[in-house]
């Protein structure tokens, strides 16, 4: 028997409603990517004329993105995404930076979580968890009293949660961690080209990026890591990144990285209020089809739904698969644990074993959708 395909029929309408776990590559990002890999070739280390034009490509890019956050480009260091970052930061905290205690809350991200597991492992450093309140927000009062310890330590909690989109205030936050002389390491990933980010109105020592979050490449991202700080490489090699991140830079990713981000903050108060309403109508259509159905989190960012459905177990376990046989791409959780059987540990903290094992389907929206596919999605659930 010929084996039918899994994929949605090439005549069949598709709906993109997963931006939390990667966006479309922007296509004014496609063509200057497609240039620098048909034409600036030159390895940036070369010292001829094809490595010192990839070279300034480089530097270009490192200073818009720098502009872009209001930092200095000597406080970008390039690497391969947001996993990367989030790791270098939290052993370089403590083998450089010789923290003794890492505060984190356990609805972070594992690229976090499992960092800290490998360092408290390898080192014997201490770990404590910030209170996570039932809306899914951080108990900053909690995070308050953990600091009062007079323990060194590095405060390691993300902007933008990426599975409900609750998100703390990075100012109030630093403020906090500058009053007990505390390291503030940020993960900005799901956040970063979505609002805009001051660094020198945040007190905020460390943030990371992934280009693949704001319709850039995948494979790419940054620290910032503020000047004064000191990180030493994770691995090692050549000079790169001023000795900091050995191996040939990727230019054509890291000038799509630039490009992606110029383009987010271009007109981003007109693509907020786009991406407002198309969640606010998402909302008010779902619960006019489902009117027991609750949003997970409280104050949640813009972009993002996490919604807890009425639907028996039975029809829990194929949600997804039906509604990608229908063309609509949504998640359960991150994409980074799609293959696993286990509850989302994020789900785990703030919600009840009864809504639990209901779907709880995660709907993230970028500048490229529209009402139109929100339209299609609630059909489609509803048929479910």
């Amino acid at each position: 028997m010929e084996q039918q395909s899994v994929f949605p029929q090439d005549n069949m309408k598709t709906v993109y409603l997963d931006n939390a776990a990667t966006t479309q590559v922007h296509p004014e990002v496609v063509a200057e990517m497609t240039t620098v890999l048909a034409d600036n070739f030159g390895n940036a280390s070369s010292t001829h004329s094809f490595g010192r034009h990839s070279k300034n490509l480089l530097e270009l890019s490192r200073k818009k993105i720098a502009k872009l956050i209001n930092a200095t480009a000597q406080e970008i260091v390039f690497t391969s995404g947001g996993t990367e970052s989030d790791n270098w930061v939290i052993r370089s905290a403590v083998k450089d930076l010789k923290v003794k205690r890492i505060i984190t809350s356990k609805i972070e991200h594992h690229a976090v979580l499992h960092s800290v597991d490998a360092v408290v492992a390898e080192f014997g450093v201490t770990v404590d968890y910030v209170k996570i309140k039932s809306d899914g927000c951080v108990d900053v009062s909690h995070l308050v009293q953990l600091l009062s310890q007079n323990i060194p330590t590095l405060v390691s909690l993300m902007h933008v949660n990426n599975e409900i989109g609750t998100f703390i205030d990075l100012k109030e936050v630093g403020t906090i961690c500058r009053e007990y002389q505390a390291y503030f390491h940020s993960d900005t990933i799901q956040s970063l080209g979505k609002v805009e980010l001051d660094m020198q109105e945040l007190p905020v020592d460390f943030i990371c990026a992934s280009a693949h979050k704001f319709h850039g490449p995948k494979g790419i991202g940054f620290i910032f890591i503020r000047k004064g700080l000191q990180l030493n490489p994770i691995f090692f090699g050549g000079e790169q990144e001023k000795g900091l991140r050995a191996g040939t830079e990727s230019i054509h990713n890291i000038v799509g990285m630039a490009k992606a981000l110029e383009l987010s903050y271009t007109d981003l108060p007109k693509k907020v209020e786009h991406i407002t309403n198309l969640k606010q109508y998402a909302i008010s259509q779902i619960q006019a089809c489902f009117p027991e159905a609750k949003i997970n989190g409280k104050d949640t960012f813009y972009n993002l739904i996490n919604i807890c459905l009425p639907l028996s177990e039975e029809k829990t376990s194929m949600i997804l698969f039906q509604l990608d046989m229908k063309g609509v791409a949504v998640s359960r959780g991150s994409a980074c644990q799609s293959g696993s059987t286990k509850p989302s540990h994020v789900l785990a903290e703030v919600l009840c074993d009864e809504d639990l094992k209901k779907p709880s389907l995660r709907i993230s929206f970028s500048c490229f959708n529209t009402k139109e596919d929100v339209d299609y999605f609630v059909d489609v659930l509803k048929s479910v």
